[in-house]
């Protein structure tokens, strides 16, 4: 997998296609290494965030993008293309590291997701600064991302511990995410315990109450990850939320590279669409 994403950072990190750069509106300005966590123990690269401002845009919407990586790897630096985009199209992006479940100082559960909650607050309270409306704040996230954003909008104890609450969130736009957390998998990051487990799972959450979901996944995603996100969708639908389910025709590396670097992508539009029509 390491390989694999290796080999795709010259895409993330590169410019726009050229049709993405036919469809701009906006120059796009860059606050980079923003420390989101100034506690005397915060962690020097985790607790940051990089900010991209469209240029002489005001009350813009905002997205918090939380990067995929199996909760154990991944970088803020990867998604300039992604912060970019979204930029250009007139919505800020605020793309954050969290601690990781690997490295030095690794961490497990519930670490990443009080880091996201963290994040949110402090997007919440600064994006005025910047331009950004943060009555029109919006998250999204990738694989591990997926489920973090989900989790947040889903289990609300997180933002409360931050001074926050759900309805601070327009909208989750979850991309391949994993919305049930099971020991047998994933037992060095979560627990063994089938409690723990099963209170980090976005699904065993879902009563009804929650912010607008745009759930996606590709027709050739990782192993459950296609049944995960339509049980997701409908579990929510069920409980009377607002959620749209989309299958493309993406892996899950070209789901993210698609959407990060072209702003004709059938995601992005439908991304941009979501945020820009509340």
């Amino acid at each position: 997998m390491l390989h694999r994403i290796a080999a795709l950072l010259p895409v993330l990190l590169g410019p726009a296609t050229l049709a993405a750069e036919e469809l701009t509106k906006f120059e796009v300005e860059t606050r980079k290494d923003i420390y989101y966590n100034t506690a005397k123990d915060a962690d020097p690269v985790r607790h940051k965030l990089d900010f991209y401002m469209p240029k002489r845009a005001k009350d813009y919407p905002m997205m918090m993008f939380v990067h995929g990586g199996a909760w154990k790897f991944g970088n803020k630096d990867e998604y300039k293309a992604l912060g970019e985009n979204f930029a250009k199209q007139g919505i800020g992006v605020a793309v954050i590291n969290y601690r990781l479940s690997s490295g030095k100082d690794p961490v497990k559960h519930p670490e990443h997701i009080k880091d996201v909650a963290k994040a949110f607050a402090w997007v919440k309270e600064n994006c005025g600064k910047y331009g950004g409306n943060k009555d029109k704040l919006f998250i999204s996230g990738h694989s591990a991302g997926g489920h973090l954003v989900a989790l947040l909008a889903t289990d609300e104890k997180y933002l409360k511990a931050e001074g926050c609450s759900t309805r601070d969130i327009c909208g989750v736009m979850a991309v391949s995410g994993v919305y049930t957390v099971t020991p047998f998998l994933l037992s060095d990051i979560f627990s063994k315990d089938e409690a723990v487990c099963k209170a980090a799972s976005p699904m065993s959450h879902v009563k009804g109450g929650h912010p607008p979901f745009l759930i996606a996944y590709g027709n050739k995603d990782f192993m459950f990850l296609d049944a995960l996100a339509e049980e997701f969708g409908k579990k929510l639908k069920d409980c009377k939320c607002e959620a749209q389910v989309m299958k493309l025709e993406r892996d899950h590396y070209s789901i993210i590279i698609n959407m990060a670097s072209k702003s004709d992508d059938q995601l992005t539009k439908a991304m941009v669409e979501f945020m820009t029509k509340k």
